[in-house]
């Protein structure tokens, strides 16, 4: 090696000197960035840290507090709880969606495309970690072949939940309302609500209708929780008093809803129900004590299965239910408010009688027509009444004796007593969306329409037509009321509330709006004991004398008073007017009520009918009689134990209003 060679090496290493200068630089550099980070993770956020990684080893499990029971008057289970099964899927741990959707599917019996747009759909909407619900209420077997596919899926498990469960199916779904998970946009909007009570959170279950919704946290209890140790693929390692060992938290046990006990008799409630669907009719009924406003039973046809919301509906039944035109979500007896039809001429009646228009012997003639001004006013039978007094006029239906009350009594008076027994407001029943109805006077005609109460309007609002509105919980608490020669009662149904272990925590008790036979203030009414009295009389001739409209439905020995009533939903023609309702298009048909009470000497129940599109008031009596039935066969049997009544012998007339 010559010299050269070596002064040229030298000079190389001066050369990468540098370099290497730079490079333990950089070493250096990055184990001061790797110590200042360890020291930042261990030493000044290792307490946050540790509970972190504490939190990933254990997993909180919600345990479902049971909802509450809800019994009938006599402690009959009518809703309650049961244990069920659900199958879900944790995005988060699964590693092949095809695959164990292929084998979900073969296993519980559903469409893989479903699971997987399921599965796909919640991780846009909630994200990896939220559990994917893949079918609810599956059986025995099927929880056994989940059970065995977890060990190799640890994405997977059968959820344990309590499933709301409502023993008479489709006869109370309205009054009971249904249970289902709280969305998204319900949340902030309750628990902004809920101050001082336990917030919702996500996935909880809440009642959304009916009964459930307005008593919705006595119902659903407290919910418990329950911790487990997973591992780093989310399987569960330990739990209970392992974890209790290891110094984790213990959790906490349910505490279960409170208990309802209804004003509802369970018999009653499925007579109502069966007499509705053995006539094909759609409407309402609305059953009451009434000495005390008690609510025996409160239907809706068509109706619908709650159980179907306690396991989750399927687009097809809910899509059914939102566009039926009938509306078998509504609770038409509450929501819902019908012109009366001459079920309001018992109203009038009272009302000339107190005001002294007429007396007993009182007569006009029903011709079939009454003129006034330039309009000629019919009455529903084309040859007329003849001569007839307030008696024959309840008891026939007269329109024509009514349409004199109305003209001689001025819409302002027929107000004042149909609001005295309890007419055109809330009654103030324990659920929600309660219809105010309608009662009509001079003053809110200008208020709502700007414009003057025409002479003409008496005559049409006189039977019941016009612009009155009621719904059948008004119609049932005004003819409770004049069964009780005028008390006002405030319906109820909740009869007392328990908490698991039997304490009373309520207690409801009758509560008196009005005495009808008392003034409340100076310009009030008061209806007497006489009036009551002849009122009542007609009332039951309208079930017993020969032309009474609803003489077909009298049941031999018990005597029921009542009244029939045909609302008409279009103005008729003179050619029209006549027609035989059933051969009109169904929504074209009238809608007809009946409202009663009996015994009509000392009742004990009283009851409202509206049968929608049922041409006339006598559509109902077949519900009247089988509610009637039903409840003297259980609690006054010794007042029809010699009755011998079957369907089949009662006739219903051929002339009817």
């Amino acid at each position: 090696m010559s010299p050269f060679d070596l002064v040229e090496s030298s000079e190389d290493v001066k050369e990468y000197q540098n370099r290497y200068t730079y490079l333990y630089g950089t070493v250096i550099l990055a184990l001061v960035i790797l110590f200042l980070r360890l020291w930042y993770l261990q030493i000044f956020k290792g307490t946050e840290l540790l509970k972190f990684s504490e939190q990933n080893q254990i997993k909180e499990e919600k345990i479902n507090a049971p909802r509450g029971m809800m019994l009938d008057r006599n402690g009959e289970i009518l809703v309650d709880s049961l244990p069920s099964f659900n199958v879900t899927l944790t995005p988060q741990y699964i590693e092949n969606t095809d695959d164990i959707a292929t084998e979900l599917a073969s296993t519980l019996n559903i469409k893989k495309e479903d699971i997987i747009k399921k599965v796909k759909q919640s991780r846009r909407q909630n994200g990896v970690f939220k559990p994917v619900r893949i079918k609810e209420d599956i059986n025995r077997d099927e929880v056994g072949k989940i059970e065995r596919m977890i060990i190799d899926n640890p994405g997977l498990k059968v959820e344990m939940v309590i499933k709301r469960n409502y023993l008479l199916d489709k006869s109370g779904s309205q009054l009971f309302g249904y249970v289902s998970e709280v969305s998204k946009e319900e949340l902030p909007q309750l628990n902004a609500k809920r101050k001082f009570e336990f917030k919702l959170k996500s996935g909880d279950i809440i009642g959304k209708a009916g009964l459930e919704k307005r008593w919705d946290f006595e119902l659903r209890g407290v919910d418990g929780a329950r911790f487990v140790e997973v591992d780093a693929r989310g399987r569960e390692i330990a739990s209970g008093k392992d974890l209790i060992l290891g110094g984790y938290p213990e959790g906490a046990d349910y505490v279960p809803g409170h208990n309802i006990t209804l004003t509802i008799d369970k018999d009653i409630q499925q007579a109502a129900y069966d007499s509705f669907i053995k006539n094909k009719h759609t409407g309402s009924v609305v059953v009451l004590d009434p000495n005390t406003g008690e609510i025996l039973s409160m239907v809706n046809t068509p109706s619908y299965d709650p159980n179907y919301f306690s396991t989750g509906i399927s687009p097809e039944i809910w899509s059914q239910l939102v566009n039926d035109p009938f509306k078998p979500l509504r609770n038409k007896a509450v929501q819902d408010h019908y012109a009366p039809g001459s079920t309001f001429k018992t109203i009038v009646a009272i009302a000339a009688l107190e005001e002294k228009l007429i007396t007993t012997k009182t007569t006009f003639s029903c011709p079939g027509y009454m003129n006034f001004g330039r309009r000629k006013y019919n009455c529903w039978r084309k040859h007329g009444h003849g001569p007839v007094n307030v008696y024959q006029a309840l008891e026939r239906s007269c329109d024509v004796f009514f349409y004199h009350l109305g003209i001689d009594l001025g819409i302002d008076k027929i107000a004042k007593y149909a609001r005295k027994l309890g007419l055109g407001s809330k009654t103030g029943i324990e659920l929600d969306n309660e219809r105010t109805g309608l009662v009509p006077d001079t003053e809110w005609k200008k208020k709502a329409l700007g414009e003057e109460w025409q002479p003409g309007e008496n005559l049409s609002n006189a039977i019941g037509q016009g612009f009155n509105l009621l719904s059948p919980l008004q119609m049932a608490t005004s003819y409770a009321a004049i069964a009780t020669n005028g008390k006002v009662f405030r319906p109820y149904l909740i009869k007392k509330i328990e908490s698991i272990d039997s304490k009373v925590l309520k207690v409801t008790s009758p509560h008196l709006i009005h005495n009808a036979q008392k003034k409340e203030n100076e310009n009030d009414v008061t209806i007497s004991h006489e009036t009551f009295q002849i009122v009542k009389q007609a009332l039951v001739d309208v079930f017993e004398k020969e032309h009474g409209t609803a003489r077909g439905y009298k049941i031999p020995g018990l005597h029921i008073a009542g009244k029939t009533g045909t609302v008409q939903l279009f103005q008729l023609t003179a050619e029209t007017v006549f027609a035989k309702c059933e051969n009109k298009p169904l929504k074209h048909r009238h809608h007809g009520w009946m409202a009663a009470f009996a015994p009509a000497e000392n009742p004990l129940i009283a009851m409202a009918v509206h049968i929608e599109h049922g041409c006339h008031g006598t559509a109902a009596g077949p519900t009247i009689r089988d509610i009637t039935l039903a409840y003297f066969k259980k609690y006054a049997p010794d007042m029809i134990k010699n009755l011998n009544v079957k369907v089949k012998e009662i006739v219903t007339p051929q002339e009817e209003e």
